[in-house]
């Protein structure tokens, strides 16, 4: 390719003598370096995506290789532009896989001011519109790239809650759209449909919206700030274990998605991150900031984002998980997944009886899909069972299962005698709610929003700013004294109190409970299936059922005035 472009300068630029020797070095220099970093990226796809080391002086490399070619074209836009012929779409695309670096390098470490420095990035080439020429070329290829970089720069937008600017790339993603397929006739003009049409779902999944006084919506954020968790009071005896690593894993059939991110695992991410900082946005390489950019906080814990994985990719990324799990730390699962229900009678009552969640099935075992249909005695194949987690119960293990048979793992039995809880979804949501299941479900919006789960099953779609605040407030102190009834608890299992010193799983604990007694009171929630259940039992009486908790849930319910909703004497009806 040097020699390709050195050519080029040749022909454009007369003869090679006439060329001087600086900058026929420049243009040299340029395109090792981008032949360099093209190398490097590509051979980031072939990394192991599990495992937290060995893709870090990769990255490294990588990194250093882009800093140096981003500063370098800077430097030598002019030599460049004259003599090599550099097009405004080719900066874009180096900034373009710069933001790309960084958003990876935020799945990678879960670190969430890197999703800020690749919406600097990503901004900077709109607002500089390195991609405006793009649509002169006759060349598919490059309008293909453009609408890629729309699609990610949308990504980053939605988990930065940046829906303002996410709704003004959707209507410019739409206009490229239907100028490409009006210019090209293309077979993929199917597929970026659906790219908007996903997008368009994703954004309209909240049941509630909170309005300004403008009737402007309010974006709201659902990351831990540092007000979120309630504090521990002195004296409180709990555990130090702190949450490590999370996999967080979404395989529901006909929820709303977007990427490879249902709305479900969109949330749970959200609730096991902290606000991000913003760090200085310079091309400094991640993890190189100078100590003194950040304050002393503690890291978010590390997850893996798996969206329909088959059973062994889900057990790959579980081992990984587990073997680098540091000391005194918990792994925590997510299941957001269809329910797979026994298809035959067993006369036992072990873990591999009730069934369990959905993991996806490979073509490549429809044989052993064959032999398993023709004999009942077995197990399903495609499915997470209890039991496939035993062994992991070696180290603290959190796990929270949303799910029509979230019920499977309440039969689980804790053989090492380590710390262990699974919070569990209801099974059933009573008919007379309106049916939102593909824009999420109820039980995980809980546990990263209750307020907005709480207006929801109260009949609200939206609320005045003032409002909401206000009920956040109480919201917070309602969660103080859930916390207080956990640790005051005579007869709680230890368990729970050994995950409440950290943050984040304090914070679903208060939750689940929170979600729990809201239900209990509700008037259309009657059935047992309708309610949460968690292994071990809580004490209902001294929590999901204590009277002080449930004056709290109808003085939120009078302040919103939708107390109808809620048994005003519950304690009669059980």
């Amino acid at each position: 390719r040097t020699e390709l472009a050195l050519k080029e300068i040749m022909s454009s630029g007369g003869a090679e003598d006439d060329i001087p020797q600086a900058e026929r070095k420049t243009v040299t220099d340029f395109c090792y370096l981008l032949d360099k970093s093209k190398q490097l990226f590509n051979g980031l796809r072939d990394l192991p995506q599990y495992g937290q080391k060995q893709w870090q002086s990769y990255f490294g490399r990588t990194f250093d290789v882009y800093t140096k070619l981003w500063k370098f074209q800077q430097q030598h836009r002019q030599v460049l532009d004259n003599r090599y012929g550099l097009k405004r779409w080719q900066i874009g695309e180096i900034a373009s896989k710069i933001g790309q670096l960084y958003y990876h390098y935020y799945l990678r470490t879960s670190e969430t001011s890197y999703l800020n420095e690749a919406f600097s990035f990503y901004s900077a080439i709109r607002q500089r519109s390195y991609y405006s020429q793009v649509n002169k070329e006759d060349r598919p290829e490059l309008v293909v790239k453009k609408l890629r970089y729309y699609a990610r720069f949308i990504v980053v937008c939605l988990l930065l809650n940046k829906m303002d600017v996410v709704k003004d790339l959707v209507k410019e993603l739409s206009d490229e759209i239907e100028d490409y397929t009006h210019r090209f006739n293309t077979e993929d003009q199917v597929e970026w449909n659906l790219v908007l049409q996903e997008v368009a779902a994703f954004i309209e999944a909240d049941p509630v919206m909170v309005l300004n006084d403008d009737n402007t919506i309010v974006i709201t954020s659902n990351r831990l700030s540092e007000t979120g968790a309630p504090l521990l009071e002195q004296g409180m005896i709990v555990g130090q274990l702190a949450l490590a690593d999370a996999l967080i894993i979404g395989n529901c059939n006909n929820q709303v998605k977007f990427s490879e991110l249902t709305i479900d695992m969109f949330r749970m991410l959200q609730a096991l991150e902290r606000e991000p900082m913003n760090l200085a946005s310079q091309m400094n390489k991640p993890g190189m900031q100078e100590s003194t950019e950040k304050p002393a906080r503690r890291e978010n814990p590390h997850k893996y984002l798996l969206y329909k994985p088959t059973f062994s990719q889900l057990y790959t990324f579980l081992a990984a998980s587990f073997k680098e799990l540091p000391a005194n730390s918990v792994l925590l699962i997510y299941l957001s997944a269809t329910g797979v229900f026994p298809s035959g009678r067993s006369d036992s009552e072990g873990p591999y009886d009730f069934g369990g969640v959905l993991t996806n099935s490979n073509r490549d075992i429809i044989n052993g899909d064959a032999i398993h249909k023709r004999n009942q005695s077995y197990k399903e194949m495609h499915c997470l069972h209890p039991g496939d987690l035993y062994p992991f119960t070696r180290k603290p293990l959190f796990i929270i299962v949303d799910s029509s048979n979230s019920v499977a793992y309440k039969n689980f039995t804790n053989l090492f005698g380590q710390p262990l809880v699974c919070l569990l979804s209801p099974t059933a949501y009573p008919k007379a709610l309106q049916d939102q299941s593909q824009r999420g479900s109820l039980f995980t919006l809980f546990l990263n929003n209750p307020l907005m789960a709480f207006l929801f099953v109260s009949g609200l779609s939206s609320m005045r700013r003032g409002l909401w605040e206000k009920c956040q407030d109480y919201l917070r102190k309602i969660n103080r004294d859930i916390a207080q009834l956990l640790t005051h608890s005579r007869s709680i299992d230890q368990s729970f109190l050994q995950f409440f010193g950290d943050e984040f799983l304090r914070l679903l604990l208060t939750r689940f409970v929170f979600c729990s007694a809201t239900m209990r009171m509700h008037k259309i929630f009657r059935e047992t299936r309708n309610y949460p259940e968690s292994y071990p039992q809580l004490p209902r009486d001294e929590t999901v059922e204590n009277p002080h908790l449930q004056k709290h849930i109808l003085e939120l319910a009078s302040i919103l005035d939708v107390r109808n909703v809620f048994l005003e004497n519950t304690l009669d009806d059980y």
